[in-house]
């Protein structure tokens, strides 16, 4: 058996920017039990598999894949599946804006498909969770060990490192600069040791000081435990970063914007745009979103 699948380059508008990103658009006839497998060959950050919907309003259901295992919920794969399945058809758009709901793990997870003269330009979901704070991280002087850094550059007080989940949760590690999230180089043995028992693995480093002109957050997220050692752009965790920072902000009302900055140093730039709704200081929606290019089309025999 043939499988078709196109890759993509997520939250870039520019080929081999961004994070890739493999998609099998009708995964009806792969066996659920390869589909690890299939991840793993391609060891891109995640592969996507996409099948008929439960609920036939929704427009489908989406596995999401790590090289080290799935995922209830990813924002790179989503946003890049619907732009693949929209620049091929397999989604109708509808005009300016095109409103899908894709089924994942974390349950359905909105998305808008903006157009320009019947191509999709921008894609952006909606967290099918609002931000969940988790329990108390290490310290910040494991955290800084573990990031072969020194205890200064981990900021503490009124934006200390925190957890938090949009249906995947990850530890939050506020830099004091974007020199420091350039240094940062996980130690292993201080990493499993750090984090072992702890509600994730995965820790997302970021500093309120861009490179870019127009842009407010310089990121990168690590992830070894699943395969990933570095992200070039992670959706999942840039619309949970809206909550943290949405929770710090003296706003009270209203929707909150960040352009964020991650892969540079992985000489894979990616831009990510995030936004939280507030409401009497009330974090009450997270979304985000970004561009995708397409880069190849193939088949894999199974």
């Amino acid at each position: 058996m043939r499988a078709r699948y196109l890759t993509a380059d997520v939250f870039t508008a520019h080929r081999f920017g961004g994070n890739q990103l493999a998609v099998f658009p009708d995964a009806r006839n792969i066996e659920p039990g390869l589909m690890q497998n299939i991840a793993r060959e391609f060891n891109y950050s995640e592969t996507t598999f996409v099948l008929p919907p439960d609920d036939p309003s929704h427009t489908a259901k989406v596995r999401i894949f790590t090289p080290g295992g799935e995922l209830q919920f990813a924002g790179h794969p989503t946003v890049g599946t619907a732009h693949v399945l929209a620049a091929t058809g397999v989604i109708p758009l509808k005009g300016p804006e095109t409103r899908i709901v894709f089924e994942e793990g974390v349950g359905p997870v909105p998305v808008t498909i903006r157009a320009t003269n019947g191509q999709p330009e921008f894609a952006q979901l909606s967290a099918a969770k609002l931000p969940e704070v988790g329990p108390p991280p290490p310290s910040r002087e494991t955290l800084a060990e573990m990031l072969s850094l020194a205890a200064g550059d981990v900021l503490d007080g009124a934006t200390p490192p925190e957890s938090v989940s949009c249906g995947t949760p990850f530890l939050f590690v506020p830099l004091r600069d974007r020199g420091a999230v350039g240094r940062a180089r996980i130690r292993g043995d201080l990493w499993e040791a750090a984090l072992s028992g702890y509600v994730t693995n995965m820790v997302f480093l970021f500093a309120m000081d861009p490179e870019h002109a127009g842009h407010h957050v310089r990121a990168r997220m690590f992830a070894p435990g699943i395969g990933v050692t570095e992200d070039p752009a992670t959706g999942s965790a840039c619309v949970a970063l809206g909550g943290y920072l949405a929770a710090r902000d003296p706003r009270t009302d209203g929707t909150l914007r960040w352009v964020v900055e991650q892969g540079f140093e992985m000489g894979r730039p990616s831009i990510l745009e995030v936004e939280a709704d507030k409401k009497a200081g009330r974090t009450t929606a997270a979304r985000v979103g970004g561009r995708t290019v397409l880069v190849c089309e193939g088949a894999m025999e199974l």
